[in-house]
C-alpha cells in the first residue's frame, strides 16, 4: 500500500476509510474500494501514553477533511482526557485540533540560551554564602531523590505539576529522577536545597528543570545553578542551550531573559476533556 500526498477533491472525501491498524495507530486510506487502483494511505494517527499517564495523540494528514476523519475515529476509540501538542506558529494545525474539540491548556516558550559568561553576565556570579554547587554526576543519589520529592510536593501544593513539562511530571511508579548523572545540585548546611538538570542532546543540550526548595527562594541559588550549568557547557565548546518555560512562570521567564536568552518559538498543549458531556 502506497503512502503519498495528493490532491483530494471534496467529492473524494467519501472514498477515504479510516481503520485502526494497531492499539496505537490509525490509517486513512483512499481508494480502498476501487479494484483498479492501489489503495493509498493519505493520513495517519498515533496515540502514546506519557510517563505521567496522560494520553497524547498526533495526526499527520495533508488535507483538513482527512485530519477530521482520523480525529473522529480516534476520539471514538479513545478515552478522555486526550492531549495534543502543536507549534504556536502553525495556525492550521491549531485550528484543526480546535475543530476536533481541543482547547489550549498551556503555552510553553522556547528559548535559545547563550552559554558565554560575557554574554550572559553570569561570569561573576557565585553561590550565596554557605552554598556550594555539586557538579553533575557527583551528587549523592539518595539526597538528590529526597530533594526531588520535597520540591515536587511544594510545587504540587502551589502551581501544580500540570504546569511542568511532561518529562518532569510524576511517574506512576513514583520514580522521578531517571538519571542522577544529569543533575547538578546546590548544597547548604549539609543538605541539598536546589537542582538543575541538563540533558546532553547531540544537537543542543536541553535545560530540563531548575528548582529550589521553597524556603530557599530569593537567595540567588537558581541563578548560581544556571551560571554553573551554562559555564560548564561553554567550557565544553557548546555555544547555546535550549530551554522551555511555561509562559505563566514569571520567575523562570525573568531568569532566562535576564541572561540574554532569545525567544525561539513556542509550543501549545491542547486538551479535550468533556467529562460527562460525552
Amino acid at each position: 500500500m502506497n503512502s503519498v500526498h495528493f490532491p483530494l477533491a471534496a467529492a473524494d472525501d467519501h472514498a477515504v476509510v479510516v481503520t485502526r491498524v494497531s492499539d496505537t495507530q490509525w490509517h486513512a486510506v483512499h481508494g480502498v474500494h476501487a479494484a483498479e487502483d492501489d489503495p493509498v494511505v493519505v493520513g495517519r494517527g498515533d496515540a502514546s501514553r506519557r510517563p505521567d499517564g496522560r494520553l497524547f495523540i498526533s495526526i499527520d494528514a495533508w488535507h483538513d477533511a482527512v485530519f477530521d476523519r482520523i480525529a473522529d475515529a480516534m476520539l471514538a476509540d479513545l478515552p478522555e482526557p486526550l492531549y495534543a501538542v502543536a507549534d504556536e506558529s502553525d495556525q492550521d494545525s491549531v485550528s484543526a485540533w480546535e475543530r476536533a474539540g481541543f482547547a489550549v491548556a498551556r503555552r510553553e516558550r522556547g528559548y535559545l540560551v547563550p552559554t558565554d559568561p560575557q554574554v550572559t553576565g553570569l561570569g561573576p556570579v557565585r553561590p550565596p554564602s554557605g552554598v556550594t554547587i555539586v557538579p553533575a554526576g557527583e551528587a549523592e543519589e539518595g539526597p538528590l531523590r529526597a530533594l526531588d520529592r520535597v520540591i515536587r510536593r511544594e510545587v504540587e501544593a502551589a502551581a501544580g505539576w500540570r504546569t511542568m513539562p511532561a518529562e518532569v511530571l510524576p511517574r506512576p511508579a513514583g520514580t522521578t529522577v531517571l538519571d542522577p548523572s544529569k543533575y547538578a545540585v546546590a548544597r547548604q548546611a549539609g543538605r541539598y536545597v536546589g537542582l538543575i538538570r541538563v540533558v546532553p542532546l547531540t544537537r543542543q543540550p536541553r535545560i530540563g528543570l531548575i528548582a529550589v526548595r521553597a524556603d530557599r527562594h530569593r537567595l540567588g541559588i537558581a541563578r548560581a545553578l544556571l551560571a554553573h550549568a551554562l559555564g560548564s557547557l561553554h567550557r565544553s565548546g557548546t555555544a547555546s542551550a535550549w530551554a522551555e518555560v511555561n509562559e505563566s512562570n514569571a520567575a523562570a521567564t525573568a531568569l532566562f531573559e535576564g541572561v540574554g536568552a532569545r525567544r525561539a518559538g513556542g509550543t501549545l498543549e491542547l486538551v479535550r476533556d468533556h467529562g460527562t458531556e460525552q
